[in-house]
C-alpha cells in the first residue's frame, strides 16, 4: 500500500491545518491539548507560557518532542507570523499578547472555539451548560441521562474527557459520540464566537470572576453568549430572572424555544416540581393542559433544593434532544455526585455532618445552607472581594452556630456580628494542617442533637490548602477519626 493520506474528515482537517502558524497561549490542561492537536493536524505551533518553573520546563520538553516550540517566560510577545492564538480559559483578555494579536488582525480563539471549529460534518451535536455554581452536577446528571437513553454521550468541556478528544473523529473517519454534554465557563465562552449549540442552560448568575471579565455586566453577557445561535432550546432558571433575560437577548435559530425549570409548579413550556414529582410541561403534546412525570425527588441525590433544580436542568436539556422520561428517571437513578459537593460524611451521635468544600462563593453557600436547619456552619478561606451580609441576613435563622477558618474569615465575623449577633462562633487563627480537625471538633461541641455540620466555606481554599477538593479531604479526614472515637 502507498503512504497516501486517506480520505475523509481528518484529511479535509490536516489539509486545513497544514503549515498553519498558530501560537497556544499558556501550558495546562487545555493549552497542552491543543498544542497537541494542532502539531498532529499539522500546524506550526509555539506555545508561550508566562512561567518557568520545574514543572514547565517537563511540559515544554514533552512538547519539544512532539514538533511543538515553547518559549518560556515570555507570554508578552507574539511570535512572528502567528496567523491564530489559541488560548487557555485563565489568561485574561487585556494581556499584552492578546492586545498585540488584536493590533495585528490575528484572531483569538479559546480551546472551546477551537473544539467547535475542528469537529467534522457529522460531529455530534452539544448540550451546553452554564451557570455560576451547578455547571458539573448538571452536566453529569445529563450525561447520566442520555447514557441511559442509549446514547454514546459524554461529560466534557470543562470538566471530564478533553473537549478536543471528544470532537475530533477516530482514524476511520468516524464520530465518537452522538451527541455531548458540555460545561462552559464564563472564560470559555468569552473566546467561542462562533460557538453555536443544539440547546443550552444558564442555572444562575452570581457575582464571580469579575476580577477577569472586569465588571458584573460583562460576566453576565460572556454567560448569555451560550444561547446564541441555539437552535432547539434556551432553558433559564424561573427563580433567576437574569436568565431569563439571557434568552431574551440571546439571536437564536427560528422556532427555538425558551424553556424555564422551577421549584414550583411549572407553567407551560416549564419543567418543574408537583407533589413529590419532577415533571414536564414543556416536552408534551397539550403544554397548557398536560404534565409529563420524569422522576421522583427521591431518585436526586441528594435531594437538596439547589440539586433538584440542577435536575431539572439536565431533564430539560436531555428532553430537547428527544430523550423519553424513563430515561431522565434512569439517568437520576444512576447518577452519583462528585466529591465534596453536598456529601454526606457520617452521623455522629446524633449529628450529620456534609462536606460541600465545592461551594467557594456566597451563591453556592447559600443555596447549601437553605438545605438543612439547624446548621453548624463551618465557613471562611479566601473571599475573593466578595460580601457576606446577605448571606448570613438570609441564612440566620438556620445557624446554631458557626465556626469560622482561614484569611478572610473576620469579614464573615463581621457580617455575623451585625446580622445574626446571637448565634455563637467560634474563630480559629490555627491554619496548620490541624485547623481543620479543630474545626471539626470545635463545631461537635455546639451541634445538638439532629443538627448538621456543614462544611460550605463561601470561600476559595489556598490560603490553607492546595484546592477545594484537599480541603473537603481534610474535613472527611477530621470527621471520620471523630468516628472512631464514638465507635
Amino acid at each position: 500500500m502507498s503512504g497516501r493520506q486517506p480520505a475523509g474528515p481528518r484529511a479535509e482537517l490536516r489539509e486545513r491545518w497544514h503549515g498553519k502558524r498558530v501560537t497556544v497561549a499558556g501550558l495546562g490542561v487545555s493549552g497542552i491539548p491543543a498544542a497537541r492537536a494542532l502539531r498532529d493536524l499539522g500546524a506550526v505551533v509555539t506555545v508561550v507560557n508566562d512561567g518557568d518553573d520545574e514543572r514547565a520546563r517537563a511540559q515544554a520538553a514533552e512538547l519539544a518532542d512532539a514538533g511543538v516550540t515553547v518559549r518560556l517566560g515570555d507570554g508578552a510577545t507574539l511570535p512572528e507570523g502567528t496567523e491564530l492564538v489559541v488560548t487557555t480559559p485563565g489568561w485574561q483578555p487585556d494581556k499584552p499578547l492578546f492586545l498585540a494579536a488584536a493590533e495585528a488582525g490575528v484572531p483569538i480563539w479559546g480551546d472551546v472555539e477551537l473544539a467547535w471549529q475542528l469537529r467534522g460534518p457529522d460531529a455530534a451535536p452539544w448540550l451546553a451548560v452554564t451557570g455560576t455554581n451547578g455547571k458539573t452536577t448538571t452536566v453529569r446528571m445529563l450525561a447520566a441521562i442520555l447514557r441511559a437513553a442509549g446514547l454514546r454521550t459524554e461529560a466534557v468541556g470543562n470538566i471530564g474527557v478533553s473537549l478536543l478528544d471528544a470532537v475530533l473523529p477516530d482514524e476511520n473517519g468516524e464520530e465518537k459520540y452522538d451527541v455531548l454534554a458540555v460545561e462552559l465557563s464564563s472564560y470559555q465562552l468569552h473566546w467561542a464566537p462562533s460557538l453555536r449549540a443544539h440547546s443550552a442552560a444558564v442555572l444562575n448568575i452570581a457575582p464571580d470572576h469579575l476580577d477577569w471579565h472586569g465588571s458584573m455586566e460583562a460576566y453576565t453577557a460572556d454567560k448569555g453568549r451560550i444561547y446564541e445561535g441555539n437552535t432547539v432550546a434556551c432553558v433559564y432558571n424561573v427563580a433567576d430572572k437574569a436568565t431569563e433575560d439571557l434568552v431574551r437577548q440571546a439571536d437564536v435559530e427560528e422556532g427555538c424555544r425558551a424553556i424555564g425549570f422551577t421549584l414550583g409548579t411549572p407553567g407551560p413550556s416549564q419543567l418543574g416540581v408537583v407533589e413529590g414529582l419532577l415533571v414536564d410541561r414543556a416536552f408534551v403534546e397539550n403544554r397548557s393542559a398536560q404534565a409529563q412525570e420524569l422522576a421522583e425527588i427521591s431518585d436526586v441525590d441528594p435531594p437538596a433544593p439547589h440539586n433538584i433544580a440542577n435536575a431539572l436542568a439536565a431533564a430539560a436539556l436531555a428532553r430537547a434532544y428527544g430523550v423519553a422520561p424513563a430515561a431522565v428517571r434512569d439517568g437520576l437513578r444512576a447518577f452519583r455526585p462528585d466529591p465534596h459537593r453536598i456529601e454526606h460524611i457520617a452521623d455522629i451521635a446524633g449529628v450529620s455532618y456534609v462536606d460541600d468544600s465545592k461551594a467557594t462563593n456566597t451563591h453556592a453557600t447559600e443555596a447549601s445552607l437553605a438545605a438543612y436547619d439547624p446548621i453548624v456552619w463551618i465557613a471562611g478561606g479566601l473571599a475573593k472581594g466578595a460580601s457576606f451580609d446577605e448571606l448570613v441576613e438570609r441564612s440566620a435563622k438556620r445557624l446554631r452556630g458557626v465556626v469560622l477558618i482561614g484569611r478572610d474569615r473576620a469579614l464573615i465575623a463581621e457580617a455575623l456580628a451585625r446580622h445574626a449577633p446571637e448565634v455563637p462562633v467560634v474563630d480559629l487563627e490555627q491554619t496548620d494542617t490541624g485547623a481543620m480537625s479543630a474545626a471539626v471538633r470545635a463545631a461537635a461541641r455546639l451541634a445538638e442533637t439532629g443538627d448538621t455540620v456543614l462544611l460550605a466555606p463561601a470561600c476559595a481554599s489556598m490560603d490553607m490548602f492546595v484546592n477545594y477538593n484537599k480541603r473537603g479531604e481534610a474535613f472527611a479526614e477530621a470527621v471520620r477519626a471523630l468516628a472512631a472515637e464514638h465507635a
